[in-house]
């Protein structure tokens, strides 16, 4: 069996699809599967720049959706052409959001992740996925909806993901036997991390010492990073610790919301630590808070059950699907809950019990079980 990989776009920049793709490819490579890997290159944008926003943006477009379509045609071609030498050859598209490379890839020999479908929901006018769109964003969201439908072979990283687009799909759960919930598995190696390791790392980027709170993740709105502050300002004099952001940098706005709060000094960013770091901050958090409105799978959460933080998180299906009994839960529109679930989970028995569930949580997505399922989908 070879298994093509199809990555993405190098300018749109989005580390959370480059680490599954990494893993993805490791994980099929240690089960003796040959693997290649194929991305859009830039043509039209420039080199090693971000291509997010402006001109630059549309440049990227040309590059996406008009040259590697063709490239991606006569790497089918080749394939075809050279099938003799490996007995199955399969494409995977290993994001959603590039579905309408479904349409020059065999029918029958490709397939596609679906991570989530916010960005879909939101472009069709769903307020619950806390994704707004644009005008142009909407039109490219309902394209990637009408190639969604057509995957023959189909992997969806949570059973609320899958539900969530069949409803869209105006497929039934369970009619399409090739479509399959494939849960996300660890992307790098994750573990409690001794305290004077980590402890270490953390004086390498001037972290203060004592007690601290920890979110990771982006500054996107779903993400609910205020969340944190209120919860604080909830809790009041039952707790004086710190409040720290690893992930994109603290903007102006929400530096000025914590001063506000009275709170601004107890504030810490961390931008993008490199993996060490992120595992001493995981190792040494008091409790990790992760508040987001909407998510499509959740890694943050069992990266932090791993390295044995206490977590507590939305009280949204997706994050109960990954979080199971080891996590608590409360809603993210009232930080007085999140304020009395934090109470409750730094009490010392609570919180050593949710240490030990989290531990055994994190065994459901060990890779080796995962990329079976995955490698037995196209087996089948």
């Amino acid at each position: 069996m070879k298994i093509i990989l199809i990555g993405n776009y190098p300018g749109d920049s989005q580390e959370s699809m480059i680490r599954y793709l990494t893993a993805l490819r490791d994980n099929l490579i240690s089960n003796e599967v040959q693997v290649e890997i194929i991305q859009p290159r830039s043509f039209f944008a420039p080199h090693n720049k971000i291509t997010t926003g402006g001109l630059l943006k549309w440049l990227g477009y040309i590059d996406k959706y008009l040259v590697f379509p063709i490239i991606l045609r006569i790497k089918v071609l080749q394939e075809l052409k050279n099938k003799n030498e490996v007995e199955d050859v399969f494409f995977h598209i290993c994001d959603h959001s590039n579905s309408m490379y479904l349409k020059v890839l065999p029918k029958n020999g490709s397939g596609i992740t679906c991570h989530d479908v916010l960005a879909i929901e939101g472009a069709l006018g769903f307020e619950e996925a806390n994704c707004r769109a644009t005008r142009t964003g909407k039109i490219l969201q309902n394209w990637i909806l009408k190639n969604l439908k057509k995957a023959k072979i189909l992997t969806a990283v949570s059973h609320n993901t899958m539900e969530h687009l069949a409803k869209l799909c105006g497929v039934e759960n369970g009619s399409n036997s090739n479509w399959r919930v494939i849960h996300n598995s660890f992307n790098s190696n994750f573990w409690p991390m001794d305290k004077n390791e980590s402890r270490k790392f953390l004086n390498a980027i001037n972290f203060p010492e004592g007690s601290f709170i920890l979110h990771v993740g982006s500054g996107l709105p779903r993400k609910n990073r205020s969340l944190l502050l209120k919860m604080v300002n909830s809790l009041g004099d039952r707790w004086k610790g710190n409040i720290c952001f690893a992930g994109d940098p603290l903007d102006e706005d929400f530096s000025k919301n914590a001063k506000n709060y009275g709170i601004c000094n107890r504030v810490k960013s961390v931008p993008r630590p490199d993996h060490h770091t992120l595992v001493a901050l995981y190792s040494s958090c008091e409790a990790f808070i992760f508040p987001s409105f909407s998510e499509g799978f959740g890694w943050p959460l069992i990266e932090a059950q791993a390295c044995g933080a206490a977590v507590l998180a939305s009280s949204i299906p997706t994050l109960h699907e990954v979080g199971g009994e080891a996590a608590i839960y409360a809603d993210p529109y009232k930080p007085g809950e999140f304020a009395e679930g934090f109470i409750n989970l730094i009490q010392k028995k609570n919180k050593k019990k949710l240490i030990a569930l989290g531990f055994e949580n994190c065994k459901r997505f060990e890779s080796q079980k995962l990329i079976k399922d995955f490698i037995r989908l196209y087996k089948k």
